[in-house]
């Protein structure tokens, strides 16, 4: 039962589990994470991971680690044990539930056995590109395999031949035998079996046959009674197949797959296939570079796996594809470090400073706290200064900018938690570079003592030239310079996603903390020590997990050899505007995608109107509909003219979550509540009653249509198939919108395809 005392929250999936719990078709739900071996898992594995496991803790079920092993090709042990480290570090058990597909290969081959035995499958002999060729398009059938009549007997013993070793790699594969002419592709004789004479890294040379994906997973589900089997999106025209398989078989009980939408998080790869590339090609230190979005690359930069699933939560559990900026996953990285990281000091790119007044040879020792007065936390170090000192070179300007509020010629900042200095000259290089400041300290202006009026330009952080130590400081961006790979990724890397600082230098205190102890930088970022350098370099290596809000890691360095980059990006797309300080920290107080937040923005009342709405519905889902359906709709008036409010609008929000209506209908139904106080739920409820979608109504429908424009039927069938969209526009308006969009646009494809074969 499920635990009445934890938060979850609701979604669709949770739904639909309550029900089965409910009405007794379950007593215990099984759910199963099921990563394929062959490479790192990444953020988009996070979600899923924390859905999986989350669901199982939630309802006192279980779930089951199964890696999904049936290309001996791309796995390796390695791979195995990378993943379950990760899953570990997130903070997920599952017990003895640790399986593998390849366990089920007898199975697995003892069933295909049955299907052929039933006339279910059969050997095809056709070249991978002859195959490939006759499995038609979504608007042509495929063509039968010359090879799909043989008997049950000739299968059965090429089958046996196959596994015995006796063809060469690519010589035949197994196929089921459903339909070529059915109008989702999976089910055109899909493959089963394929040959290849390849050491299995657990099976050894035990087989030369392996099964496909598809023809494994769904199998594997039912061996460990699954009871649901969720996975994303992309997996939903699977379904299908799967079930068929089941069916033939007669398996009973069987799991039940529901999909939801993966997470997409802009500027970052989650394709396994470019992961490799960049590891291969070494643009990236391996699997665990912090710039890698691999959950190993995220533990390594310094993220602890409480933000990973906070981030994951937070997003939500919705059948709505949508992106995410990494502004909402650096919040929560923020947030958990903010009470853990003590403050201090450290120069990343140090200037040179010489208080001219100091006496020779004396050193202070400052107590200094390590947390700000808002964190009710106590700790202080000591902080030596003396005559000697090293600021960063960003923190002087000879010719300030207008705002500027640092060190000038002859203006004075207070070093924090130290004294107020003035600049009185400056030194340069045969070059005119500038290689030091001469400045003096003012006496009785230590910070909490201070005694003059004097009030400085600005505070800025230092460190001791003499006493502090050298370290090596990585400070991380965006691997992509854009939100999304452009047709090439090669072009699409961000030629300063690394910038390494060779020459900073830190205070003494951290000389003797533990090595996984994180800091804030104050004034940069969050930081912690590269748990991976620790045994190659002398010299400690940080990495930034985080920067402030207000911070800007690109470096204005003239130490060009500092900077580490990867290939450059091509000159891309139109810049966007500069954002005013206000919609900067909206964005970042809300943690939404740019575009998303900037629509809420702009509308009077709207920030109000999604705050309320989001405590009673996923935040993520709130701000789409409200972006993409509700603001848009308003014209001329305004949110406080509506006769309904944020609550309800979160009701709606729910029907569409929980899967009640379609998202076609959930628009409707907005579109009623415009005009009307009636109850959402009620609305739709009415809507769906009216709903037109009995097909003898809908087919003398679509046959006007297509007759109608018979001239882009023509264009349809010469191969401009983005017309079916049309199409199914046409017959929507002529009932109305009373019809299911989904529904519609499988009865045009039916006829299309039965009127342009």
């Amino acid at each position: 039962m499920k635990n009445s005392q934890t938060s979850t929250p609701s979604d669709f999936i949770r739904t639909i589990i309550n029900k089965d719990l409910a009405s007794g078709r379950h007593k215990k739900i099984i759910v199963r994470f099921p990563p394929e071996p062959n490479g790192f898992l990444h953020i988009g594995h996070a979600k899923s991971s924390t859905l999986n496991f989350g669901l199982a803790s939630e309802y006192g079920g279980r779930c089951h680690l199964r890696f999904d092993d049936t290309n001996p090709e791309t796995e390796d042990q390695s791979y195995v044990d990378a993943i379950k480290n990760d899953l570990r570090w997130l903070g997920f058990d599952w017990g003895e539930h640790e399986y593998y597909a390849s366990d089920y290969f007898e199975t697995l081959y003892e069933w295909a056995c049955i299907l052929i035995n039933k006339g279910l499958a059969y050997v095809d002999d056709s070249h991978e590109n002859v195959i490939r060729l006759t499995r038609g398009t979504v608007t042509t059938p495929g063509v039968h395999s010359r090879f799909r009549d043989r008997s049950p007997e000739e299968n059965f013993e090429l089958f046996q031949a196959m596994r015995e070793g006796e063809f060469a790699d690519g010589a035949c594969v197994l196929r089921a035998k459903i339909d070529m002419a059915h109008p989702n592709m999976k089910m055109r004789d899909p493959l089963m079996y394929r040959i290849r004479h390849t050491t299995h890294y657990r099976h050894g040379d035990q087989w030369c046959i392996y099964p496909f994906y598809d023809w494994a997973h769904g199998q594997s589900d039912a061996i460990e009674s699954v009871t649901h089997s969720i996975c994303t999106l992309e997996f939903s025209t699977n379904r299908i197949l799967y079930d068929w398989y089941l069916d033939a078989l007669d398996i009973n009980p069987r799991p039940r797959q529901y999909e939801f939408a993966r997470l997409n998080l802009d500027y970052n790869i989650t394709s396994k296939r470019q992961l490799i590339a960049l590891v291969q090609e070494h643009v990236v230190d391996g699997w665990s570079d912090p710039r890698m979005p691999t959950l190993a690359g995220l533990r390594r930069r310094g993220i602890r796996s409480k933000a990973i699933r906070s981030f994951c939560q937070s997003v939500g559990t919705t059948r709505v594809d949508s992106t995410h900026d990494p502004v909402l996953l650096d919040h929560f990285i923020r947030e958990d470090l903010n009470h853990l990281a003590p403050r201090i000091h450290c120069v990343q790119d140090p200037l040179p400073v010489t208080l001219t007044n100091w006496p020779e040879n004396h050193v202070e020792k400052l107590t200094a706290s390590y947390w700000p007065h808002e964190i009710p936390k106590e700790g202080t170090r000591e902080l030596p200064i003396s005559r000697e000192l090293l600021i960063e070179r960003k923190d002087f300007s000879e010719t300030p900018s207008k705002g500027f509020r640092r060190l000038t010629p002859n203006g004075i900042v207070r070093l924090r938690q130290g004294y107020i200095i003035r600049c009185t000259s400056v030194e340069k290089d045969g070059q005119g570079h500038i290689i030091r400041l001469l400045c003096e300290y003012i006496d009785g202006t230590l910070s909490g003592e201070n005694t003059s009026s004097l009030k400085p330009q600005g505070t800025i952080h230092w460190v001791d030239a003499i006493h502090s130590l050298p370290v090596i400081v990585r400070v991380y961006d965006r691997l992509l310079s854009d939100t999304s790979i452009d047709e090439d990724l090669w072009t699409s890397l961000n030629p300063i996603s690394l910038v390494e600082h060779r020459h900073a230098r830190i205070e003494p205190s951290v000389a003797d903390d533990l090595s996984d102890q994180r800091y804030q930088f104050v004034r940069l970022g969050y930081y912690w020590r590269d748990p991976e350098s620790m045994d190659q370099s002398s010299t400690p290596i940080f990495n930034c997990i985080v920067p402030l809000r207000d911070s800007s890691h690109k470096s204005t360095s003239d130490h060009s050899n500092e900077i580490k980059q990867t290939p450059k990006k091509i000159e891309s797309s139109t810049p966007q505007r500069t954002l005013t300080t206000l919609e900067k920290q909206w964005l970042q107080r809300s943690g939404l995608p740019r575009s998303t937040g900037l629509a809420i923005y702009a509308v009077d009342g709207a920030i109000e109107f999604f705050q309320a709405a989001a405590s009673s519905a996923p935040r993520v889902s709130v701000s789409n509909w409200m972006a993409n359906h509700l603001l848009p709709a308003l014209n001329e008036r305004k949110l406080s003219d509506l006769p309904f409010g944020p609550y309800q609008f979160a009701e709606l929000i729910q029907l569409a979550d929980n899967e009640v209506g379609t998202a076609h209908e959930i628009r409707m139904v907005l579109k009623l509540m415009f005009d009307s106080n009636v109850p959402p739920a009620q609305l739709l409820s009415d809507l769906q009653d009216s709903m037109i979608d009995d097909p003898e109504i809908i087919k003398p429908l679509i046959s006007d249509v297509l007759n109608e424009f018979s001239d882009r039927v023509t264009a349809y069938a010469n191969g401009k198939v983005g017309l079916i969209g049309f199409f199914v526009g046409q017959v929507i308006k002529r009932v109305d919108g009373n019809v299911n969009p989904k529904q519609i646009q499988e009865l045009v494809s039916e006829e299309l395809a039965r009127i342009t074969s």
